[in-house]
């Protein structure tokens, strides 16, 4: 009896049904094709705002995915660094922050080129500089191999592991990515938005890698998002929507991959999902707007670069409650001259207690949700 989808007999001939899919797939893609009209109706500055903001948390919230947890402060000034954008307060970034970055933007960015093994590669490189994923030593830039057992992915503790997917066989690997990679560079009748739900599935599914197989998939499944799209500028992230139904993404892949070949369920979950981090693009855009406006409404404002800094920082979402201490510290200066940077921006009205009490007072920008 087989066990899981890569071993039934028709492998890797998906279906799904169309009737299904078919009016969530087009209210997902009348959405896109709004919000990417609202999008070309900003400047370039402001399109640019937007695609750092979503290329941040698309990072971000990928690693969270899996466990791993980046510096924000580290991974903006990666993006805005490679996509050579000149902003403030920009940060000293590690090379495994930069290498997951370049791995994000590679898909984004260059969505139009062919996705190749050896491109697969280097995008597995970048992830494991130092080749290890944490304490463990891997096999970084070339398919996995059977030296370890089979690949299983597994949860609970040793002793009662509980074994949610066998991926296929390591000397197996080459045809299954052969054909993996014909199917994605070829193309077909196949809705590019549906297509990338499939890939994302397929690869994860294949999982190739003694590593980041999960954010790989979600890098592919994002690269043919961006075409059908037909632009590199993003403005959704789809791994911030799955990190916050993270339970429930590998509940389904785990049943999708011990199911049959139709993938029916799998596809609306992702579209469902799709159509909630769309939703969520417009308030990115309402916060990049504010950001906006408050400087030109401020631009005659004398304001020092610690303050201009910390005032950006509170736009794009700030970690945690801002006090003094916490000025000081990212600001670099004396606590001292953090309470007079602070005092001085209450008084322009620019800064706000906060209404709850408690042994810190904390700041916020005034009149800015």
């Amino acid at each position: 009896m087989t066990k899981h989808i890569h071993q039934q007999k028709q492998w890797p001939k998906f279906t799904w049904d169309n009737e299904r899919l078919l009016p969530l797939l087009s209210e997902v893609r009348h959405k896109q094709g709004r919000l990417k009209s609202y999008m070309e109706f900003l400047g370039f500055a402001l399109r640019d705002e937007t695609t750092l903001e979503t290329l941040t948390s698309d990072v971000l919230r990928s690693s969270e995915i899996e466990g791993e947890f980046l510096n924000p402060a580290q991974v903006r000034s990666s993006v805005a660094r490679h996509l050579g954008m000149d902003i403030a307060g920009l940060v000293k970034v590690d090379r495994y922050t930069d290498g997951v970055v370049e791995m994000m933007l590679d898909a984004t960015q260059n969505y139009k080129k062919s996705l190749s093994k050896n491109r697969l590669f280097g995008w597995h490189a970048a992830l494991f500089p130092n080749g290890r994923s944490g304490m463990h030593k891997i096999i970084v830039g070339k398919w996995r191999d059977n030296e370890k057992g089979p690949m299983q992915v597994v949860s609970g503790a040793m002793g009662k592991e509980r074994v949610h997917f066998e991926a296929p066989n390591g000397d197996l690997l080459e045809k299954e990515m052969a054909a993996f990679l014909k199917w994605f560079n070829t193309n077909n009748a196949t809705d590019k938005v549906l297509k990338s739900g499939v890939a994302h599935l397929w690869f994860v599914t294949i999982h190739p890698f003694d590593d980041g197989n999960g954010r790989i998939a979600r890098a592919i499944a994002d690269m043919l998002l961006t075409a059908s799209d037909e632009t590199p500028k993003r403005f959704y992230s789809m791994s911030t929507h799955i990190r916050a139904q993270r339970k429930h993404y590998y509940d389904i892949l785990e049943k999708t991959q011990r199911g049959n070949l139709d993938i029916t369920e799998w596809l609306m979950w992702y579209l469902k999902c799709l159509y909630s981090a769309l939703n969520a693009t417009e308030k990115t855009f309402n916060r990049v707007l504010n950001k906006t406006k408050f400087w030109d409404e401020h631009s005659s404002t004398s304001i020092n670069e610690r303050q201009r800094l910390l005032i950006n920082k509170l736009f794009d979402g700030f970690d945690g409650k801002l006090n003094t201490s916490k000025w000081a510290n990212i600001a670099k200066c004396s606590a001292d001259t953090a309470l007079r940077d602070i005092q001085d921006l209450l008084k322009k009205k620019i800064l706000a207690k906060e209404e709850a009490g408690g042994r810190s007072t904390s700041y916020v920008l005034s009149g800015v949700k």
